[in-house]
């Protein structure tokens, strides 16, 4: 009946897969990974790679530890309508353990930031910093051939050909000759970027997501995971109330493979799949997907088929990015999204009406429901970020960086819409040129006073941290006051999905009646997200995605975790 034997099989090579997987070997497993394209990492991979998780360790070499009581009130006000407090809790009291295990098992490693603040760190229980954990930085070169398993980032996000910058690096590379510490930084980076091409197909110093699966590759290798890549699951099999295993197509050819400890779906999710979009989300027009396109829904297919839940109750079924749309000359087009161009000073978003509708600095969650929020009254899909030339110069738009850029080209391309006056702008990109007037004038008021009257932007932490601190007396907030002016469209895209599969606290999967699958597990996009479609700071995918595969693992190795109380 079976073609082959393991005691666990891991179904996905995202975050969560590789998390459980490393862990399963850890704990004497013979393990499987099945990655169903011929790259490695999925959605992880490109992503900024940070988790969020309470409590850690990591956050106690900062200045202000974080507190695991703080991120109980926390995440009660942001998602606790919603339900699920028994998974929140199981995700408290396993966070800083499983980054512990990992730490103390493997090379994946991250290190907390602060400032790095929750998405709305004013309201109770927020945090400055602390939660929020990034990965090191890895040396590709360490992986020999499997760097060439390892998906890529955007090309939106490299830099000459391949070149990772980080986050903190970007304004000395792109001021090089600004001081000496920024040419200095900027020589290294390039020079050592010329030897990696000597040999490489693009940069070997990884940051971000691509560090994060790196790491993980680089760990389950070392712990005798076999990775089987163009494996795609069949169909899963099950015995009763128990699966047994799974139909894996390898190759073009399919095998029954046996799984003696359970199956662990960590597939991505659904958020890449026009049908479970089209179910879930009416009346919107969805263009762009910043999800890994593999992301179809894999995991939740096949459990639904076995009698798997689906848990619908979120407030959204999907985590959102504003996305714009570029057509490159090689005929690819690139989704990019719009995350550092927004919060800073001499921008704003408008609808078809001309209006703004939202306060531009928040998170890209708050910001995508704010466009769907007016698009019931209003045409906001897409909407618009206008600006004037000087904003682009300082800070990039899009696909467009700071300083260096040629902006007649992103024009000729249909990226970016110019006007030599506000006017001319509206009718170009078909919005009303009295509404657009307006809200400028408006904005630049508030400018100069320093006080958004209508949105509140800039009167956040979250909002002055991602501003420019030189621009006074509001980091967020500079008149858009000279042409010529621009305008780049930008639509809804789902970054993953929160809707998922019913999970217990060790992410066994449940059915209609809350009963536990035998032997199967889902984690990462597949689990029903903790966060109840709500975003409250970066990480809150990836940070469940590690936690509760540390636990399925566990509980398949049979040393299943204690059940954490329920608070008071």
């Amino acid at each position: 009946m079976w073609d082959r034997e393991v005691d666990l099989l891991v179904i996905g090579s995202g975050a969560g897969g590789m998390t459980a997987a490393l862990v399963a070997a850890q704990e004497g497993l013979k393990v499987l990974l099945c990655e169903k394209t011929s790259l490695i990492g999925g959605t992880t991979a490109t992503s900024g790679g940070t988790i969020w998780v309470p409590g850690s360790n990591q956050s106690k070499l900062t200045a202000r530890p974080d507190k695991v009581d703080e991120a109980r009130v926390y995440l009660d006000g942001e998602v606790g309508k919603y339900g699920a407090p028994e998974l929140r809790e199981a995700f408290y009291a396993a966070g800083a353990p499983a980054l512990d295990y990992l730490e103390k098992h493997s090379e994946v490693k991250f290190k907390a930031n602060n400032p790095y603040p929750d998405y709305h760190p004013d309201r109770p229980g927020g945090a400055l910093g602390g939660r929020a954990l990034t990965p090191q930085a890895f040396d590709g070169r360490k992986l020999g051939e499997d760097f060439k398993l390892l998906r890529p980032p955007m090309p939106e996000f490299m830099v000459l050909g391949g070149l990772m910058v980080g986050r903190d690096e970007i304004k000395y590379f792109i001021r090089p000759w600004s001081s000496f510490k920024a040419f200095t930084l900027t020589t290294r980076l390039l020079w050592n970027h010329l030897r990696d091409r000597l040999r490489h197909s693009r940069g070997t110093r990884l940051l971000l997501g691509n560090s994060l699966v790196a790491r993980l590759l680089y760990s389950v290798r070392r712990k005798g995971v076999e990775i089987a890549v163009n494996a795609k699951m069949i169909e899963l099999v099950k015995n009763k109330s128990t699966v047994e295993g799974a139909v894996i197509e390898l190759n073009g050819q399919k095998q029954r493979i046996r799984a003696l400890r359970g199956v662990v779906l960590a597939t991505g999710g659904c958020a890449a799949s026009a049908k479970w979009r089209a179910e879930t989300v009416k009346d919107a027009p969805l263009p762009n997907v910043l999800a890994f396109e593999g992301d179809t829904g894999d995991g939740l297919d096949a459990a639904a088929a076995i009698g798997g839940d689906i848990d619908r109750n979120h407030e959204s079924p999907f985590f959102w990015m504003p996305a714009s749309r570029m057509p490159w000359p090689n005929g690819r087009v690139g989704t990019y999204p719009h995350i550092r161009d927004r919060p800073k000073p001499g921008l704003i978003a408008v609808n078809a009406a001309g209006k703004r509708f939202v306060n531009e600095s928040n998170s890209y969650q708050d910001f995508v429901a704010g466009m769907f929020r007016s698009h019931k009254t209003v045409p906001t899909i897409p909407a618009y970020l206008i600006c004037d030339r000087s904003f682009i110069h300082d800070y990039g738009i899009g696909v467009i960086h700071p300083v260096w850029q040629w902006l007649p080209s992103f024009v000729k391309a249909g990226y970016l819409k110019s006007g030599r006056t506000l006017a001319e702008l509206a009718e170009k990109i078909g919005v009303d040129a009295k509404g657009l007037a307006a809200s400028v004038e408006d904005h630049n008021r508030a400018a100069v006073t320093g006080e958004d009257k209508a949105f509140g932007k800039g009167s956040t932490v979250m909002n002055r941290h991602n501003g420019d601190p030189a621009v006074t007396p509001n980091p967020n907030l500079r008149p858009i006051a000279k042409g010529p002016f621009f305008a780049l469209a930008v639509y809804p895209a789902p970054i993953g999905s929160s809707i998922g599969l019913r999970t217990d606290a060790d992410a066994q999967v449940l059915d209609a009646q809350g009963k536990p699958i035998g032997g199967l597990y889902a984690c990462g996009n597949d689990m029903s997200s903790i966060m109840r479609g709500c975003y409250p700071g970066p990480g809150i995918t990836l940070g469940p995605a590690l936690v509760f595969a540390y636990r399925a693992a566990m509980h398949a190795a049979g040393k299943a975790l204690a059940q954490p109380r329920m608070a008071a």
